[in-house]
């Protein structure tokens, strides 16, 4: 099995493409399975943010895994394979390790550095885990990635730039509203994951009163409490967007939250001075299409953020991150690469055990005479024998095995003693990094 990866992110495609190819939490168990079901496909995980669909996956061929998951991410969306290829990029092998690093540790988020993309890939990984689509390779992958990140933001200043697109987001606002958002008053709608960090970070800003509304009015109740904000009624969402300077919407809706018809007599009520500043922050959009150039409206999306690209870190930092990650792959690969030599020095070990099992089994018809205990002298003895040879040599195929080129050494020891290992057997035994087999 390889590694491979295909998405689409905030680089390749706009809101419209991201928002079909978005997959609902809800939708993520079943969507795995069809992947899985895939013949190319061996494990996968998904990943689905406000700015990024991705599938990892383990496939036992390029092409045909590229085609499998075209097809099923094409079957989700309703977008034709051959109109979503041009929004896809596609990691192989040794790339899609790098890739997959890179986004944990934020270089490749919208806001370089940003910490969330951490939680959002350990989510995705624990929703694989659930069903059981994550195989050993991913299972591994997603904990170095996971890893790699945290060390990124531990040892190099990446995050200062920007915590999460919510600052970046903020950043914007605060050019409509005069530079300063402090005793600004805002609203978020939603309250999942995206609208708990908007109301943490609206709150570390000095935004306020800050008001909080959802579909479901308990876990409103419970992040206002959190946070010293107000609980509104969802029902009551037109008359506060009428008493708030910016909005940050974050729902999970498929369908828009802030139609035409809902903001049209919240926007009349307004001054021309003072526009509504609408965060859009929601993959599918919180705001209908046809309501973003309402007169006294500014909204602001994954698209606006994409292009503004504030908050860049310092090139040092981002060069410091970049060789972390560097280094953190080469020792993946080399633990991959090692791990393709296991069932080969398995099976030469295995032959060792049956050559000493049969030439015991002929002493023994020549040797009636052996009592119980001198039979396992000797067998104890052979076995030492055999032991001791082979120790030196697969400690040593081990790690070469581990170096660049080192596959070569798997194909050799099979070749050499006539080894019989079956592809998917060594394709897919993966050890424990670190481990002794």
């Amino acid at each position: 099995m390889n590694l491979l990866s295909i998405g689409a992110s905030y680089r390749t495609a706009d809101v419209a493409v991201l928002e079909r190819l978005a997959i609902a939490e809800s939708a993520v168990p079943d969507l795995l399975q069809k992947l899985v079901a895939q013949p190319y496909v061996g494990e996968a995980v998904v990943v689905s943010t406000c700015n990024r669909v991705e599938v990892y996956a383990a496939v036992s061929g390029f092409h045909g895994g590229l085609g499998d998951i075209c097809n099923v991410l094409a079957e989700h969306s309703g977008i034709p394979a051959s109109e979503l290829a041009g929004h896809l990029y596609v990691h192989y092998g040794e790339a899609a390790v790098q890739h997959s690093f890179r986004v944990s540790s934020g270089l490749d988020s919208m806001v370089v550095g940003e910490a969330q993309i951490l939680g959002q890939l350990r989510d995705s990984y624990h929703a694989a885990t659930e069903v059981d689509s994550a195989g050993r390779l991913l299972h591994e992958l997603m904990q170095q990635a996971l890893r790699v990140g945290k060390r990124a933001h531990a040892e190099t200043g990446i995050d200062r730039a920007g915590q999460s697109v919510v600052t970046a987001a903020l950043d914007v606002a605060a050019d409509h509203l005069g530079g300063d958002l402090t005793g600004r008053s805002a609203l978020v709608i939603g309250a999942g994951a995206m609208g708990a960090l908007s109301v943490a970070t609206l709150t570390r800003t000095g935004v306020g009163p800050l008001r909080i509304t959802n579909r479901s009015a308990e876990r409103a109740d419970r992040l206002a409490e959190a946070y010293g904000a107000v609980a509104v009624p969802f029902d009551d969402l037109e008359s506060v967007l009428g008493q708030v300077d910016i909005v940050v919407s974050a729902t999970a809706s498929t369908e828009p939250v802030l139609t035409r018809d809902r903001l049209l007599p919240v926007l009349a009520s307004r001054s021309p001075a003072e526009p509504l500043v609408v965060l859009d922050l929601a993959v599918p959009r919180d705001v209908a299409p046809d309501a973003a150039d309402l007169p006294g409206l500014v909204v602001v999306d994954i698209d606006g953020l994409a292009a503004s690209r504030r908050a860049l870190p310092a090139a040092a930092e981002t060069a410091a991150v970049e060789q972390i990650v560097a280094g953190e792959v080469e020792n993946f690969l080399g633990w991959l690469r090692g791990a393709e030599i296991a069932p080969t020095v398995a099976a030469l070990r295995t032959r060792a055990e049956e050559v000493v099992s049969a030439e015991m089994r002929k002493l023994i018809s020549r040797r009636p005479e052996f009592t119980e205990e001198q039979r396992a002298d000797v067998s104890r003895t052979l076995h030492r024998v055999v032991q001791q040879l082979l120790h030196s040599p697969t400690v040593r195929v081990r790690q070469l095995a581990a170096e660049p080129g080192g596959d070569q050494y798997a194909a050799l020891l099979r070749e050499l003693f006539d080894l019989d290992v079956p592809l998917a057997t060594h394709a897919n035994a993966v050890p424990e990094i670190g481990g002794n087999s």
